[in-house]
């Protein structure tokens, strides 16, 4: 992107969102402007994000976009059942590999992980917003709530590919290490808006934000990942064990 684009993207879409409400078509056209590099820039930060000042003020300002952040969830969402069905493979090709070839794989997960992912990377942060909003707190649009939670949630497609180890261990510790991940960089970037509000305001969203947090490294964690391999326990073949009923 061009400093002559920037300057035009900042200056003349921009203000023609401005002038549109934000429940309109219009309002969210120029957020979706975006080039590859910088929503891939944006999204590989969030894992590693910046100290000295917020990911906000490093890579959302002043563009904001809402590709990524929907780029990002509707991969989850992919990453999510194809892992998840690669991972019921591996694990039924280890309980009894004469029966891998016959795997029924569970569309449902399909609408499950759509229904998970877009509800807490979407639905959240409007609500969020708007309660920020009767707050009095008002230093954030709804697309920034909705750029920063959206990108947030890109960790979890390296941990979606890593649970495909059929380790249960293994896997614990990868959605934990991604939950923290996840959650320190949510909470680093909402917190400071946070922070402008009624104390005891405050605390009760940062204790149901955890919770729903933690609720959806859980989810994520058990609804795709809770296959493992199986052996058998005795004959196959019950004659073989020389009883016969």
């Amino acid at each position: 992107m061009t400093l002559t684009h920037c300057l035009w993207y900042r200056t003349g879409y921009r203000q023609d969102s401005g002038s549109s409400k934000f429940w309109t078509f219009e309002y969210f056209q120029p957020y979706f402007d975006v080039d590859t590099k910088t929503v891939l820039q944006r999204c590989y930060m969030t894992m590693f994000p910046p100290s000295a000042t917020s990911y906000q003020g490093a890579y959302l300002s002043p563009a904001p976009d809402l590709y990524g952040p929907f780029w990002t969830l509707t991969t989850l969402i992919f990453a999510l059942f194809v892992c998840s069905s690669l991972s019921s493979a591996i694990a039924s090709w280890l309980s009894n590999p004469a029966a891998a070839a016959h795997i029924v794989y569970d569309f449902s997960l399909i609408f499950t992980g759509t229904s998970l992912v877009y509800a807490y990377g979407l639905l959240v942060p409007v609500l969020l917003w708007f309660g920020l909003r009767y707050l009095g707190v008002g230093e954030w649009s709804v697309v920034d709530a909705v750029a920063i939670w959206g990108y947030g949630q890109f960790v979890w497609i390296p941990v979606a590919l890593l649970c495909v180890i059929p380790i249960a261990i293994v896997r614990w510790a990868v959605v934990g290490v991604g939950a923290l991940l996840s959650g320190y960089f949510l909470m680093a970037n909402v917190y400071p808006i946070l922070a402008s509000a009624d104390a005891k305001s405050v605390r009760l969203i940062i204790v149901f934000l955890v919770l729903l947090h933690a609720g959806i490294a859980l989810s994520f964690k058990i609804l795709f990942f809770s296959y493992y391999a199986l052996k058998d326990i005795g004959p196959a073949d019950p004659t073989a064990s020389g009883v016969v009923p």
